[in-house]
């Protein structure tokens, strides 16, 4: 069995990462529920945390003021254009130093123009202000579904990860499986008594899904742990890898009712998707509906494990997972009313 690509070495890079206990970090993407996650265990960790934060993205927060330290926890907050490279070092940076740079920022939906803007561009020209502001380590939250690239954000988020690694900064470049967020979307329509629905025989798929508390601990460490620099590190949750059918068996069982599903064919998705792309050419609103439907048919029949180069399986026994929450602990604590799934874009149902 081939080594996974999380224990090869990477080629030596410039620089040498702080690993003290609290070093000054930049944080993208704290408004997700992800980076929420992070900053909090950043902050808990002794991190000196100054968040980048779209205007829009922070609308509702309590405190939500500009410079203010209590902001996200005790984090600072500075309001940044992050598609404009201008705000990112007159509005973020500001001519001060940071040891560090941890972004969890993505593109909302996936889409072609969103995707080269934000999970590519925007971060091109987030490492040049870093490289500028002296920070000698970047974490990078990825996906692992890059190991098999189709879609856009997907050859998007691996032309950072090149980008990055030919840079010479310390880098960590994170690549979890499912999140539960994205896994949460049936509970309500399960509650309310219908059936779960599943593509094929719902046994096409399975992951490993990490929690957002374990994931940020896992990105927080990499700040602290050598033997996570320079280096792309698959990561999923603890516990066996389960299918959608164990996802809704679970769900009936907490629920005290039998299993009922309903079996989409993947045939009904590739027509769906096959329709949309001979119509996108000549009505444009639609190019990007139809890339969401390649996004969809894409999760429905591909596994979100590691992905063994050799044999081009995915290999549950081979990806390595982290922390103690499962994702039937999750459901559990749905289920009674302990906590309410955040889904944000990341709906499928």
């Amino acid at each position: 069995m081939p080594v996974p690509n999380h224990m090869t070495k990477a080629q030596p890079v410039k620089g040498t990462p702080r690993s003290s206990l609290r070093q000054r970090v930049c944080l993208l993407g704290a408004t997700g529920t992800i980076g929420r996650a992070t900053l909090r265990v950043l902050v808990q960790r002794g991190h000196d945390v100054v968040c980048f934060v779209r205007p829009q993205a922070a609308r509702g927060w309590p405190r939500a003021t500009e410079g203010d330290g209590a902001f996200f926890n005790g984090a600072a907050a500075r309001f940044v254009d992050v598609l404009n490279p201008a705000s990112l070092t007159r509005d973020g940076f500001q001519g001060e130093r940071f040891d560090a740079v941890v972004s969890c920022m993505a593109s909302r939906t996936g889409a072609p123009k969103d995707a080269w803007a934000v999970d590519y561009q925007a971060h091109v020209d987030l490492l040049a202000a870093a490289q500028e502001s002296g920070v000698s380590q970047f974490v990078q939250l990825s996906a692992i579904c890059v190991q098999k690239p189709v879609l856009a954000f997907q050859h998007a988020k691996l032309a950072f990860e090149t980008a990055l690694m030919e840079s010479g900064v310390p880098y960590s470049i994170v690549r979890p499986t499912a999140f539960f967020k994205s896994l949460s979307g049936q509970v309500e329509r399960v509650r309310r008594g219908k059936p779960f629905l599943v593509f094929g025989d719902g046994m096409l798929t399975s992951c490993k899904p990490i929690s957002d508390n374990d994931l940020a601990i896992y990105l927080a460490q990499c700040l602290e742990d050598e033997l996570r620099w320079n280096r792309v590190l698959p990561i999923g949750g603890p516990g066996a890898a389960v299918t959608p059918r164990q996802q809704g068996e679970f769900l009936f069982a907490l629920l005290r009712r039998p299993p009922q599903f309903r079996k989409v064919p993947l045939a009904m998705l590739d027509g769906i998707v096959g329709a949309l792309s001979v119509i996108a050419p000549i009505a444009r609103p639609l190019a990007e509906k139809a890339e969401l439907a390649r996004i969809g048919r894409y999760y429905a029949t591909e596994s979100m494990l590691w992905l063994n180069p050799e044999t081009g399986r995915y290999d549950a026994d081979a990806t390595p997972a982290t922390g103690a929450e499962t994702l039937f602990d999750f459901y559990s604590s749905v289920i009674t009313g302990d906590i309410a799934p955040e889904r944000g874009d990341h709906a499928v149902f």
